[in-house]
């Protein structure tokens, strides 16, 4: 089958379940009729731009961040990773401090993250507030982007 169509249910099958590994996503894809292999997979994951972030039961699953401008690389996340300097709990809040004139770029980073308790986010030159539904969930919301940086 065509590269766009096994990308496209790719992107389909990590938004409705866990894929842990690059054999989980080839099993799921074979169960499908696509005929593909584990090296196939790794280039699907690269031209996606697909990351790993962590679930609620503390595992790791890919995810895709939809970026126009740019695809998060390892790169990008070691930029991002130096340019945060705390990040921290506030109430329903989690408060990222960051170098000056770069919380813009990571406020974008965790909107895209489509985390399922980020209500949105907010910056300024040198914070980025994400809003989150209660206290609890901007604790689990801050373990994670701590985990992720």
């Amino acid at each position: 089958m065509a590269r766009s169509s096994r990308q496209s249910k790719i992107l389909e099958i990590i938004k409705a379940k866990e894929i842990e590994t690059q054999d989980d996503l080839v099993r799921e894809l074979r169960a499908l009729n696509f005929d593909i292999t584990q090296a196939t997979i790794s280039r699907d994951i690269k031209e996606l731009g697909l990351i790993k972030i962590m679930t609620d039961d503390k595992r790791y699953k890919y995810a895709y961040v939809d970026s126009s401008e740019q695809q998060v690389s390892g790169k990008y996340m070691g930029i991002y990773k130096e340019a945060i300097i705390s990040i921290k709990p506030a109430q329903n809040l989690v408060v990222i401090k960051t170098l000056k004139g770069v919380a813009g770029a990571i406020s974008s980073f965790v909107d895209k993250l489509n985390m399922k308790n980020v209500l949105g986010t907010t910056y300024g030159d040198e914070t980025v507030m994400v809003i989150c539904p209660d206290s609890a969930e901007a604790n689990d919301v801050c373990d994670k982007i701590s985990d992720m940086f």
